[in-house]
C-alpha cells in the first residue's frame, strides 16, 4: 500500500509540475520568446507585462474615445480604432500590442496583406478564445479548411446574379415601406426630422427576413433584437482578459449569452422546420435564400450517393441562417446610414446622385440593370465604404512558423489588418485620403488601388464576403429610392459619434431633416 501511495503521490506531483510549467510557459517564457523574435525583425511595441499585457490600457482608450462625440471635420480613427491608431502612431507601421500573453502584430503593407488573405489555409481566421463569442455568428464567417470549402460550394448558388434579380422585388417592398412612412411624416410641413439609422435597420432587417425566409420583418424582430444584445455582450467579452475556463463560470454575462444563443437557435430552427413541412406538403420556395440553401444542400447529398457527410447538418444550416441575419442586416444598414450622413454634408454629390437616379428611373420602380448602371451612386457607396468600412479590422492567426515577405512570424502570433487605417492612409490614397471624394473611384476600384490589397471593405482573397453583391444591390436600391423622393441635411440635433461594436455604427443615431422633392 505504501508503494501504491508513493506512486500516486509521484504521479500527482509530476502532473502538477507539468501543469505549472505549462502555465508558466504560457504567461511568461513563451511571450518573452515571441517578443525577442519580433523585435529582432524590427517590430516595435510596449514591453510584455505579466499576464495582462496591454489590455488595460487598450480598454481605457476605447472607453475614453466612446465617452465623447467628435466634430464632423475630425479624424474618426482616434474615436473608432483608438488602440490601432495610437499603436501605429507611437511605434510605426511595423508594430505590435499585447492581448494578454499573446502579441498582435499590425500588418499595413498591401503586398503582405495580399499574401495573407490569399493563403487563407495558412493564415486562418482567429478562433475565439472565449467559446461563448461563437454564439453570435457561425457559418462561413468562422469555418475553416475543407468544411469552409464545402459550405461555400453549397451556399454559392444563393448569390448568383439570376437569384439576386429575383430578390430585387422583395428588397423594393421593404424599402417602399420605409419611404412611404417618411412621406407621411413630411406631408404636413413638407419636411421632418428622422433618426435615419432606426429606419434603415428596420429596412435591412425586413430585406433579410423577406429574401432569406420569405417572411415579414415582424417574424424576425425577436431574432434581430436578441442578436443585437448578443453583439454587445460579445464586444464586452472581447475587451476583457479571458482565462481558459472562464466561460464555464455562472456569471451574469455568461448566463445571458447562453440564454440568447439557445433562444436564437430555437427561433431559427422553428423557421427551418416550418419550411421543411411546407416543402413536404408540396409548396416551393426557390426564390429565397433558405429555399435555395436547402435545395443546394439536398443536391450535394444526392450527387454523392445520399452520403450526408457531403452536405450540411441541420445545426450547420442554422448557423448559416444566423450569419444571414447578422451580417446581411448590419453591414448594409451601416453603409447606407454613413452614405446619407456624408451626402448631407456634401450637397453637390447628393445633387449629382439624384440627377443620375431621376434620369435613369424618373419616379418609377428601379430595375436591376438600371441599378447596375448607376455610376455616381456606385462611386458614392464605394467611397462611403472606404471612409466608414463596416468592419474596421481583419484578424488572422499564425498556427505555425510562417514566412511572409522578408519577415518570419512565429507560431502563436495574431495578425491584425487595420482596414480603417489602411483606408485612411495618405501614402496609399493621397493627400485627400481623409476627405469624401467619390471621384477617386470614377474608373473603378482596381484602377485606384492599382491591384494592391489596400481596399478591404469585403475582405479579400478566396474568402472575400460571399454576400457583397447582395449588399451592394440592396444599398443601391435603398439610396436610389431615397434620392427619388427626398433631399436631406443633418439635423442640428445630430451628434457625430462613429463607434465600433462588431461593425461601425453611429453611436447616437443619424438625425436628418428630410424634405420632400415630390410636387
Amino acid at each position: 500500500m505504501d508503494l501504491i501511495h508513493l506512486c500516486f503521490t509521484l504521479l500527482c506531483a509530476t502532473g502538477l509540475s507539468m501543469l505549472g510549467w505549462r502555465i508558466l510557459n504560457w504567461v511568461w517564457f513563451r511571450p518573452r520568446k515571441l517578443e525577442k523574435i519580433l523585435r529582432k525583425q524590427g517590430f516595435k511595441g510596449n514591453p510584455y507585462r505579466f499576464l495582462v499585457g496591454d489590455i488595460r490600457e487598450l480598454g481605457k482608450m476605447v472607453a475614453e474615445a466612446k465617452s465623447k462625440p467628435i466634430g464632423l471635420a475630425d479624424d474618426i480613427l482616434q474615436r473608432v480604432v483608438p488602440a490601432d491608431f495610437d499603436t501605429v502612431k507611437k511605434h510605426g507601421k511595423k508594430s505590435f500590442v499585447w492581448l494578454g500573453p499573446k502579441p498582435m502584430v499590425y500588418l499595413m503593407d498591401p503586398d503582405l496583406i495580399k499574401e495573407v488573405v490569399t493563403k487563407w489555409n495558412q493564415f486562418e481566421k482567429i478562433k475565439a478564445v472565449n467559446p461563448l463569442t461563437n454564439l453570435l455568428v457561425g457559418g462561413l464567417a468562422v469555418t475553416e479548411g475543407e468544411k469552409w470549402v464545402k459550405h461555400r460550394k453549397i451556399i454559392n448558388p444563393a448569390f448568383h446574379v439570376d437569384k439576386l434579380k429575383n430578390m430585387l422585388h422583395a428588397m423594393y417592398l421593404s424599402c417602399s415601406t420605409m419611404v412611404n412612412e417618411w412621406e407621411k411624416m413630411v406631408s404636413a410641413d413638407r419636411q421632418c426630422e428622422v433618426d435615419a439609422y432606426y429606419y434603415l435597420e428596420n429596412f435591412t432587417s425586413d430585406v433579410i427576413s423577406r429574401t432569406a425566409f420569405g417572411s415579414s420583418y415582424r417574424e424576425g424582430t425577436k431574432i434581430f433584437q436578441l442578436q443585437r444584445e448578443q453583439s454587445g455582450l460579445v464586444v464586452e467579452s472581447l475587451r476583457s482578459l479571458y482565462i481558459p475556463g472562464m466561460s464555464l463560470l455562472p456569471t451574469k454575462r455568461n448566463k445571458r449569452m447562453m440564454e440568447i444563443g439557445k433562444e436564437v437557435k430555437g427561433l431559427v430552427r422553428s423557421i427551418i422546420d416550418k419550411r421543411l413541412r411546407e416543402v413536404k406538403g408540396g409548396e416551393t420556395h426557390q426564390g429565397d435564400l433558405l429555399g435555395i440553401l436547402l435545395d443546394s444542400n439536398c443536391k450535394e447529398i444526392e450527387q454523392n450517393e445520399n452520403n450526408k457527410s457531403f452536405g450540411m447538418t441541420m445545426d450547420e444550416v442554422i448557423e448559416e441562417c444566423k450569419l444571414f441575419y447578422f451580417a446581411g442586416q448590419e453591414t448594409t444598414a451601416n453603409t447606407l446610414v454613413w452614405a446619407l450622413i456624408l451626402l448631407s454634408q456634401h450637397q453637390d454629390w447628393q445633387k449629382r446622385a439624384r440627377e443620375e437616379v431621376l434620369q435613369a428611373f424618373g419616379n418609377n420602380k428601379p430595375d436591376f440593370d438600371g441599378l447596375n448602371r448607376l455610376k455616381v451612386v456606385n462611386m458614392i457607396l464605394q467611397e462611403t465604404l472606404r471612409l466608414y468600412s463596416p468592419v474596421p479590422a481583419l484578424s488572422r492567426t499564425v498556427n505555425e512558423d510562417s514566412k511572409l515577405g522578408d519577415i518570419t512570424l512565429p507560431k502563436g502570433v495574431t495578425i491584425q489588418i487595420p482596414v480603417l487605417l489602411l483606408h485612411h492612409d495618405v501614402q496609399l490614397w493621397g493627400d485627400d485620403a481623409k476627405q469624401f471624394n467619390p471621384g477617386r473611384f470614377s474608373e473603378g476600384v482596381a484602377k485606384v488601388t492599382m491591384g494592391k490589397a489596400s481596399y478591404l471593405t469585403f475582405g479579400g482573397g478566396p474568402r472575400i464576403c460571399i454576400g457583397q453583391n447582395f449588399s451592394m444591390l440592396e444599398a443601391k436600391l435603398g439610396l436610389a429610392m431615397i434620392l427619388q423622393r427626398f433631399s436631406f441635411v443633418l439635423s442640428p440635433s445630430y451628434t457625430h459619434a462613429p463607434h465600433a461594436t462588431i461593425t461601425l455604427q453611429p453611436q447616437h443615431g443619424a438625425h436628418l431633416i428630410l424634405q420632400s422633392i415630390q410636387p
